[in-house]
């Protein structure tokens, strides 16, 4: 029988080995090029080359880790349960064992990549890089987000809002201690004690999980459908089994944060600035919200729904109808609590200011367009996050969702310096200027020639007959259209041309993925 360190190593070395193996790849370019390309430190042109070439692929390789050794990439963020794979819990060890070696692995890869970027990075010129504190950081980082997403909780999305608060707090605590650039033996004992901690903190919630005691602040009494679902239809009983499963899920999430954001209107209502941007936060935070709800929304298929005799189509529209439900409760609390914090902050005054400088510069009906025109953009990119992957989630291919949630982690890491790089380069910002209506033409191409793919394959396998791919396209030409036309009036032809504001269109109005998600969902019913 395996030592219980020999395997969890192989567990983590069985799902994992194509991204550990693509960070050592990354550690062997990193190597190379800096023992036979940069030999001695170099002089960067700004910030934001220097972020690209080190910060950027640090960050990623860290969220990487993040998520692989708290088992992030094998359950649901959003739900009350332990996120600790249930399957290991039937090892015959300890509970303190369960904790001890991914607690353990993860920080040795962590203090491991710390020291391997430092040793083999390329930093600038005159840089003092401290030697030991940015590890045991990490490896507390590590150990922390282990131990919150481990915990079992008593609401849904509670897990989302613990883990964020506590890790923002432990980051602000060492932003505050590198202003007042202190030592690094009191970086240390700062951070020393967080690790220890976090292990017992961890035996606690994994023994919790392991027991299945997980705490419930909803009602106590089991969940029955109502009566009327007896007698429905067997889309409507999808519809209702998926809000009960999923569709709660972002509205206590927003519930949960939105307050807490506009709390701080009270500290900073004397900073019209600041003012503007939490409030932007505020705006932003369903989509932001929805990103991590949309891996629930559109998990897997399991066994007993794809044995529901239910077509395809149906069990997508549940979904649908889900996420436009839950879109529009999640953004109830932002409509009432937005306008009260306000009053009460005293900030309202300088909302309605704002709103009147608008009004002169446009006119009163365009900015009551601009208004309703933002909203509705706000809401259909939150139903829109909850719903783009579902082509991907409803594939049934593990390592198809883990590959996208790495992509997109990828991507965010490196978009925002880059935007940084750009906005910073007035030859870059000219040069993209010139290509942006080209490449957004070259987007528009491929997204409407996968759309016809797509369209095929669906009327070729029974899934769509031709009437109904014909209605659907004309009701994405009506939506284009319409939001084009709105464009069109309310943005001046000396801004943008017309021909940039379809392409825009276009590109943001869902088509392909919407469309896939019933193939996808045949191709894992029927594999």
């Amino acid at each position: 029988m395996r030592s219980p360190a020999a395997a969890i190593a192989w567990e983590l070395r069985r799902r994992h080995r194509w991204g550990l193996h693509a960070v050592l790849t990354y550690l062997a370019v990193l190597a190379a090029v800096r023992i036979f390309v940069v030999r001695h430190p170099v002089d960067f042109e700004n910030d934001q080359t220097f972020a690209l070439v080190v910060v950027v692929p640090l960050t990623a390789t860290f969220i990487y880790f993040l998520a692989v050794f708290s088992f992030g990439l094998s359950g649901d963020l959003a739900a009350r349960q332990s996120m600790y794979p249930a399957r290991l819990f039937t090892l015959p060890v300890t509970t303190a064992a369960l904790v001890r070696w991914p607690m353990l692995y993860g920080a040795a890869a962590m203090a491991a990549l710390w020291f391997a970027t430092r040793l083999l990075a390329v930093w600038p010129a005159g840089t003092d890089v401290p030697v030991v504190w940015p590890a045991l950081l990490a490896a507390s980082l590590m150990a922390w987000t282990q131990t919150l997403t481990w915990m079992p909780y008593a609401l849904p999305g509670l897990r989302v809002m613990v883990t964020i608060l506590w890790l923002a707090t432990i980051d602000a605590v060492v932003l505050l201690a590198l202003q007042h650039k202190t030592p690094e033996p009191v970086m240390l004992a700062i951070l020393a004690p967080h690790v220890p901690l976090a292990y017992l903190t961890a035996r606690f919630a994994v023994g919790r999980a392991r027991r299945g005691d997980v705490p419930d602040w909803r009602r106590t009494r089991i969940a029955r459908p109502p009566r009327a679902l007896a007698h429905a239809r067997g889309d409507q009983a999808q519809a209702w089994l998926e809000w009960r499963q999923h569709g709660r899920s972002l509205p206590a999430m927003v519930t949960i944060v939105v307050p807490l954001e506009l709390l701080l209107l009270f500290a900073f209502r004397e900073a019209p600035v600041i003012v503007f941007e939490i409030l932007a936060a505020v705006l932003l935070t369903p989509p932001f919200m929805a990103a991590f709800v949309a891996g629930t929304l559109s998990g897997g298929v399991t066994p007993f729904i794809a044995m529901r005799p239910l077509t395809n189509a149906s069990l997508v529209g549940a979904k649908l109808k889900v996420a436009m439900r839950s879109t529009v409760i999640a953004w109830l609390p932002i409509v009432i609590a937005v306008p009260l914090m306000l009053r009460l902050s005293g900030t309202l005054p300088l909302v309605l200011d704002w709103a009147r400088q608008l009004i002169d510069v446009v006119g009163g009906p365009r900015a009551t367009a601009i208004a309703l025109l933002v909203l509705a953009a706000l809401l259909a990119l939150t139903w829109k996050q909850l719903v783009q992957s579902l082509c991907i989630g409803m594939s049934g291919r593990e390592w198809l969702v883990k590959a996208s949630v790495f992509a997109t982690l990828s991507f965010l890491a490196v978009i925002v310096p880059l935007a940084h790089w750009i906005i910073g380069s007035r030859q870059a910002m000219a040069m993209l200027w010139n290509l942006l209506p080209w490449i957004l033409a070259v987007l528009v191409c491929v997204k409407l020639a996968a759309a016809v793919w797509v369209a095929a394959r669906l009327y070729d396998r029974g899934l769509f007959g031709g009437r109904a791919l014909v209605i659907g396209a004309i009701g994405w030409d009506v939506a284009v259209l319409a939001v084009y036309g709105l464009l069109v009036w309310i943005l001046p032809t000396l801004l943008f041309q017309q021909y940039f504001l379809a392409l825009i269109v276009i590109l943001a109005i869902p088509l392909t993925r919407l469309a896939a998600a019933p193939l996808a969902l045949a191709w894992n019913r029927h594999r």
